[in-house]
């Protein structure tokens, strides 16, 4: 079997933005993790989360139901944090609300859904990419539609990462 090529721009794309994801907090304290710089927004540790959730759903439960890294890891138990949710619609006090843990116990979950994810998406097939599958609220599109949208929507994530660390005093990520 000859490995697609669209899969494997797909696979180092996701590889980056799960890269991105430990560069945000790898260097930050629990208290700078779990920190709110605006009344309005979540913390660092919350953008982080919620995109690393939302390729770990998409990848594993939306396209094969199966169950995501963070359950199969019992993350959700170990963390404290939601079994279910990922954030998508969450309010704003309740996402403002959820604590993290220190960051290198926080990157075993990300590292854990880096690697599963990316070999997934690795491995699928120019066939497979193409096929529609059904996601809410993007609607029954190929699953290659629903992999760039995950890259799009983890870069805003990062980005508000990013300014969030400039805004207490942590160099800025520069994506």
């Amino acid at each position: 079997m000859t490995e697609s090529a669209t899969a494997a721009l797909y696979a180092q794309y996701v590889d980056r933005a799960f890269s991105n994801a430990v560069r945000t907090v790898e260097d930050l304290s629990l208290a700078e993790m779990n920190r709110l710089v605006h009344p309005g927004g979540n913390s660092i540790a919350w953008d982080v989360w919620h995109l690393v959730r939302t390729m770990d759903n998409i990848v594993f439960f939306v396209f094969e139901r199966d169950q995501p890294v963070w359950l199969t890891g019992e993350f959700d138990t170990r963390f404290g944090l939601p079994r279910v949710a990922q954030g998508t619609g969450m309010p704003t006090e309740e996402a403002q609300a959820l604590q993290f843990p220190e960051a290198s116990v926080f990157l075993e979950y990300v590292n854990a859904a880096r690697t599963a994810c990316v070999e997934r998406v690795r491995g699928m097939s120019d066939e497979y990419l193409a096929t529609p599958t059904l996601l809410r609220p993007w609607g029954e599109v190929p699953r290659t539609q629903h992999l760039l949208q995950m890259l799009v929507h983890a870069n805003g994530h990062l980005g508000q990462g990013s300014i969030a660390r400039a805004l207490i005093g942590h160099e800025s990520l520069g994506y």
